[in-house]
């Protein structure tokens, strides 16, 4: 089954991944939230850190809040050093 991609998706969501694996989880194990836990809380985290990092941005002024997908592994690296290596991301 081929899934139909918003080509916006991934720039609007900077957690795309983790909710295609969790999705994909629930798919394979016959939709039981239980054995799909840990991708539920990786996806949970991500939105956390991206939360975070848009709201940081836009209290410092810095458009676009939510960084532009090319920039996004670098912005990352800063914060998780910035924070001391703590995400699970």
């Amino acid at each position: 089954m081929k899934q139909l991609k918003n080509a916006d998706a991934e720039r609007l969501n900077p957690c795309l991944k983790e909710q295609e694996k969790s999705y994909q989880c629930l798919n394979k194990n016959g939709f039981d939230r239980e054995k799909c836990e840990p991708y539920f809380d990786n996806y949970n985290t991500c939105k956390k850190f991206w939360g975070k990092v848009t709201k940081d941005r836009r209290a410092r002024g810095i458009v676009p809040y939510l960084p532009d997908v090319e920039d996004r592994e670098k912005i990352k690296a800063e914060y998780v050093q910035k924070m001391g290596g703590k995400t699970n991301q």
